[in-house]
């Protein structure tokens, strides 16, 4: 009677996983969702211009600790240049809301690119959170990749120590690098999906 009980509790978490699940959005392994978005400069960039190259989509917040981890260190700019030269596509997504105090006008979001010697393809607005959402984007860094058919190939942290230490990004695995690596090289990822993690994205509610 015991085990029956557990077998029932165990199929209803399933369930609400896979309800979950279903309510999340873009998914690994299934057409990455188009969008049209901004860039800090004005231009109008859409997901799909870029079907037959890889892309990668940063998610990101100048104000998030985690963020500056990653930039201070220039672990996320030397990612950049290094495959934007391999001819990836870098796109860096800010959702954060206006109303928020980490939120950066696209003049003063564009500079702080510069200053930090930053090589993103782009770099996008999308104020109203939308396109973050669409992706189930929770955090900056919140990173993805898609395949030249526009597939999404890969969904989570930028690396596998959950920290905003600088110090552990010489011991983490780079996830990214380690996916695009095996995906220009035509194998598959061998993680395509890990625990995002960082500061949460300050979404217009």
């Amino acid at each position: 009677m015991l085990r029956r009980h557990f077998q029932i509790l165990a199929t209803l978490s399933a369930a609400l996983l896979l309800a979950g699940h279903a309510q999340g959005a873009a998914a690994v392994g299934q057409a990455a969702p188009d969008f049209t978005l901004t860039s800090t400069s004005g231009k109008t960039v859409r997901l799909s211009d870029y079907r037959g190259k890889h892309v990668v989509l940063e998610w990101t917040n100048p104000g998030c600790p985690f963020v500056r981890k990653h930039y201070d260190s220039a672990n996320m700019q030397g990612l950049q240049k290094e495959f934007t030269a391999k001819g990836v596509v870098w796109l860096a997504v800010n959702s954060t809301e206006e109303a928020s105090a980490d939120y950066l006008p696209p003049r003063q979001m564009a500079q702080w690119m510069v200053d930090q010697k930053a090589a993103p393809t782009t770099t996008l607005m999308d104020e109203d959170g939308k396109v973050g959402k669409a992706y189930g984007a929770r955090t900056t860094p919140h990173m993805y990749l898609v395949d030249p058919q526009g597939t999404l190939i890969y969904a989570g942290g930028i690396d596998s120590i959950p920290s905003a230490r600088v110090d552990d990004i010489k011991t983490a695995t780079n996830f990214v690098r380690q996916g695009l690596g095996e995906a220009l090289a035509g194998k598959p990822l061998s993680t395509p999906l890990s625990r995002p993690y960082g500061c949460s994205i300050k979404y217009k509610s």
